[in-house]
């Protein structure tokens, strides 16, 4: 079976060909060549080691953004250990849950999460170190050691990994459930980085990225991690929680040329006051996670005069596998598959729809797929189907070939026995110069009959106008399709990867058709 480590293949191997000196990573505090990221990881790889680490061990990593977490991830690969980064919102019985799940024997924190840590190892006894920022006296259940020492131990070189060695776990973010860990080999890093991040994305050795998904998250590790190192460029990472007014600052300064959000976060850009020149050091904008409506696309073009490309990946599939092309977006789709990819549409037996125009629910097949979760033989069974790939997103295909996401195959609408795609009742909202942002749902009305309900945050120094919108959106949708209240909120409840979490809003307005429940 053939070597191959991800951590060599994005650090070492430029070091051997002449580019050690080529700047990799850039923080508002270090800049760091190849030749001293890929010495620093070496070190961290040494000093998990050190801690008696084994390969194929676990070791869960709750940090900020920084050198710090990106040498953690790639200096555990270098071991051959399983990097498992998570979110830093969960609190502290969730990373608990998630740390017992893993079996992780090492725990990587950040001072910011120093106390939901704590609560978190009282849950996962098989825990037996923490890394922590800095030397402090931890817990009592723990060995506790600080990041300086681990960072500086003797070297490892990489371990004798192959292609199909566990690399890598990512947690799904669980909205709806259970967090469950997506299990990735080392050769899946090599190939959404040959596929989408060299076919599409065309990324290029002197380009810089910047990414407001952070690198806990399957769509931010590829863009601050994976597609830069695999050519040589160089990233900018900010550790910060991301605002526009902070994000603008960091793009001003940082100079990058891919940039890559998702539509809750161009939104809030564009509902920002934020220079209309702030990105005007960027050659394409990125946007994945949710699909971005047509309206968004043409407003962010129109001010900052940056395409955004638009694409749908998943924790399972470890990035982008459906997109649309530079120079060639079709606004409101997703564009076609990425090459490598293969996507079917299937109607509710299975059955593959040709046919344009009739939804279905979207499976993928291709070289980056998860090869299952972790304990959990029977949804892996219905997620992981042979080579293919069941998404849960409902899509349809259009007659130039690109396909659109109707949204979360359980988030369809049936009002009047039809069914209903909330993205087209939100993309016709967003149209309105009231709204900043939107999330449509199912309410049960008096009768308990479901109907659309919109939840709406207003632009800053608007209001909203209930019935205005409502007429609006009868002005271009079909009746059955309008919402039959729209609720004011200030703001969308989202996961940590900025995904709206929908069942959170189908219970706050489940009352809204209800006689006197506006009033």
């Amino acid at each position: 079976m053939a070597g191959f480590n991800a951590a060599d293949y994005l650090l070492d191997r430029h070091v051997r060909d002449g580019n050690g000196a080529r700047t990799a990573v850039v923080t508002a505090n270090r800049t760091l060549t190849y030749a001293e990221l890929a010495d620093e990881a070496h070190r961290v790889a040494g000093g998990f080691v050190r801690l008696g680490m084994r390969p194929e061990e676990r070791v869960m990593i709750c940090m900020v953004d920084g050198i710090e977490m990106l040498t953690a991830i790639l200096g555990a690969m270098y071991a051959g250990i399983v990097p498992v980064p998570v979110s830093t919102m969960v609190t502290g019985p969730e990373l608990g849950k998630v740390l017992a799940d893993s079996r992780a024997r090492v725990l990587c924190v950040s001072a910011e999460f120093a106390e939901s840590a704590k609560v978190a190892l009282t849950l996962a006894p098989e825990t037996t170190d923490v890394v922590l920022d800095r030397a402090e006296s931890f817990s009592d259940t723990v060995r506790s050691h600080d990041w300086a020492t681990l960072s500086t131990s003797d070297p490892v070189m990489a371990y004798e990994t192959w292609e199909d060695s566990p690399a890598l776990w990512l947690y799904t973010s669980g909205t709806t459930g259970t967090p469950k860990g997506a299990m990735h080999r080392h050769a899946s890093i090599r190939a959404v980085c040959e596929t989408y991040g060299s076919q599409v994305l065309g990324i290029r050795d002197d380009d810089r990225c910047f990414s407001v998904a952070k690198l806990f998250f399957a769509y931010g590790i590829g863009n601050s991690a994976f597609f830069p190192l695999s050519v040589g460029a160089s990233v900018a990472l900010e550790p910060g929680r991301p605002a526009p007014r902070l994000i603008a600052e960091r793009v001003r300064t940082t100079r990058p040329t891919l940039f890559f959000g998702v539509p809750t976060f161009y939104s809030a850009l564009l509902a920002s006051d934020i220079p209309d020149d702030t990105f005007s050091s960027v050659r394409q904008a990125v946007s994945a996670g949710e699909p971005l409506p047509a309206v968004l696309f043409e407003r962010f073009r129109s001010r900052f005069g940056v395409e955004i490309l638009d694409g749908i990946g998943s924790t399972e599939a470890l990035h982008i596998f459906l997109s649309n092309r530079p120079g060639e977006v079709v606004p409101g789709t997703t564009g076609t598959a990425v090459p490598g990819y293969d996507v079917e549409i299937r109607d509710v037996t299975g059955v593959p729809i040709e046919a344009v125009g009739e939804p279905g629910e979207l499976f993928v097949r291709g070289p980056s797929t998860a090869f299952g979760y972790w304990s959990r033989y029977e949804t892996s069974k219905q997620v992981f189907q042979g080579e293919w790939l069941r998404t849960g997103d409902s899509y349809v295909r259009n007659p130039d070939g690109t396909l659109t996401c109707l949204g979360r195959f359980n988030d369809m609408l049936k009002a009047g026995g039809i069914w209903v795609s909330p993205s087209e009742v939100e993309q016709r909202l967003l149209q309105h110069p009231d709204v900043a942002e939107v999330a449509v749902v199912a309410a049960p009305d008096e009768d308990g009959i479901d109907k659309p309900v919109a939840c709406v945050v207003p632009v800053a120094g608007h209001e909203v106008d209930t019935q205005a919108l409502i007429e609006f959106c009868r002005a271009d949708l079909a009746s059955f399709k309008r919402p039959r209240a729209v609720v004011a909120v200030a703001e969308l409840p989202k996961t940590a990867t900025g995904k709206i979490r929908r069942n959170v809003i189908r219970e706050q307005v489940r009352d809204a058709l209800r006689p006197g429940a506006l009033a």
